[in-house]
């Protein structure tokens, strides 16, 4: 919970909670346990082990909750309530989407943002509402992850991933209580933006001693700024954030350098949301998928009208456009940054320059990441669409498992699913953002569980001729044809 809202429990959100309970109880959900257990070396083995329990994994959870998968569990490095972006390095006043999306309410209209909201502020304080304080929204996937009783364990962070012989997945955890391995058939990553690489920066910012630059999703101490020259590199929503706070908390100036020499200010992929984008892109060939995102990336997205009127109203704000960086040095203890417009004395520097799938940050995935299959490896863009960004995406299934490169080098691969935003490119905007994510887990846990289902085929068969529980006894009726019983008469 927020401090503006800790200690606060409205009845009106037990009344929402009871609600709830009973849809699910209407609807006979979740549905009951039906995957056989499986033991290995005295220990039982988990059916899906998540990996991230902000959003996305919080849902996953929940659709596979639903559907009968009920041995699984969520691992998440960060403290509880302090999952994801929300309240760590996100630094929005409030959420790009509209507050009404549903998001990760999996169908269920006591599970909306919207009933939460309600419940807890009333009907008046929902209508006044312009969009959602990102605080709240993270009050909200706490309360989400509680009602649900989501297996959640914090603290805890994966180190490795080791495919076994026998098909499973033997994953080293580091625990508050030291170093664990936990076996499992399915490894889930809902690890957000950067789950399969990282933050990424020009060469000008890695050059440059640390004391110097930050990236927007580095933590920041904004308040040493207070009174500096500060610049932000970037366009987008991040660059607003991060030079609005810096402005809030005092920087002396703030310098925003923008390559472009206009801010984009239309969000392409927008302007075709529906169900059909949703449950259609997937079906897309390849060709049509690489054009679509190709368009949206070329176009960039715009940031939010709020958050750049949040930079500008500062008349110490400065927007630099069609301002590449020419060169960034340090000189004395300051840098300076030259442009074709100008050269500028600075303190610090953020650069707002998003992330990149890059695999040798992510050592976890060291022993797999060679037999992955990206798109670059097996397809070539159309003319003049060359596009870097979508040649590193991992080329996914249909449940967003991964491919091997070479077929046979690594078949534990089917078990690891990248449910995070890298995968847009071979499934759409079902894995990172609000508008579409019940969607997206959907898709991943009734993957997941047609081919639990198909593996344990053997077992489900014999539990079928097993199974000799009578509906009838054999007394509702009489054979017409039947010789007469002794002591009887036969009709005449």
């Amino acid at each position: 919970m927020t401090e503006r809202t800790a200690g606060e429990r409205p009845m009106d959100l037990d009344a929402l909670e009871a609600r709830l309970k009973q849809d699910l109880q209407w609807l006979e959900l979740p549905s009951k346990s039906w995957v056989p257990p499986r033991v290995v070396d005295g220990r039982r083995v988990r059916d899906v082990v998540i990996i991230g329990a902000g959003m996305a994994g919080l849902v996953a959870s929940g659709m596979l909750k639903r559907l009968g998968v009920d041995n699984h569990v969520l691992y998440d490095r960060a403290p509880a309530g302090r999952e994801g972006p929300w309240v760590t390095y996100a630094r929005m006043e409030t959420l790009r989407s509209p507050k009404q999306l549903t998001g990760p309410a999996m169908g269920l209209p006591a599970l909306t943002f919207q009933a939460y909201y309600q419940a807890r502020f009333g009907r008046a304080a929902w209508d006044a509402l312009g969009k959602i304080p990102r605080e709240i929204w993270m009050d909200y996937l706490v309360w989400y992850r509680k009602v649900l009783e989501l297996p959640v364990e914090n603290g805890v962070e994966l180190k490795r991933i080791h495919p076994r012989a026998d098909g499973l997945l033997d994953l080293a955890i580091e625990t508050p209580q030291g170093p664990e391995t936990v076996t499992t058939r399915h490894v889930v990553l809902a690890t957000g933006r950067d789950g399969l690489g990282g933050p990424w920066a020009p060469p000008v910012a890695t050059a440059l001693p640390r004391r110097f630059w930050a990236h927007s999703a580095d933590p920041i101490d904004f308040a040493a700024l207070k009174g500096k020259r500060v610049a932000v590199v970037g366009a987008g929503a991040s660059a607003m954030d991060n030079a609005a706070t810096a402005l809030e908390e005092g920087a002396g100036r703030v310098d925003l350098f923008i390559r472009r020499t206009d801010i984009p200010r239309i969000n392409k992929f927008t302007g075709i949301g529906s169900q059909g984008v949703v449950h259609g892109f997937a079906g897309l060939s390849d060709d049509w998928k690489w054009r679509f995102l190709d368009h949206t990336l070329s176009a960039q997205t715009p940031p939010p009208r709020d958050s750049t009127l949040r930079v500008s109203r500062h008349a110490n704000a400065f927007f630099h456009l069609g301002s590449p960086i020419e060169s960034l040095v340090v000189e004395g203890d300051h840098l300076v940054l030259t442009t074709p417009k100008g050269r500028y004395e600075l303190d610090f520097i953020i650069f707002a320059t998003g992330f990149r799938v890059d695999l040798s940050l992510r050592p976890e995935l060291e022993e797999v990441a060679p037999f992955i299959r990206f798109w670059g490896d097996r397809f070539t863009a159309p003319d003049g669409l060359d596009n870097e960004e979508l040649s590193t995406s991992p080329d996914l299934g249909e449940s967003f498992e991964f491919l091997e490169r070479e077929p046979g080098t690594c078949p534990a691969l089917r078990y690891i699913h990248g449910f995070n935003f890298p995968a847009t490119l071979s499934h759409g905007k079902l894995s990172g953002d609000i508008p579409a994510i019940s969607e997206g887990a959907d898709r991943l846990a009734r993957g997941i569980v047609r081919e639990m289902f198909v593996a344990d085929r053997e077992i489900h068969f014999a539990n079928l001729k097993a199974f000799d529980v009578p509906e009838i006894q054999g007394d509702e009726w009489t054979d017409a044809d039947a010789p007469p019983r002794e002591g009887t008469h036969a009709a005449e």
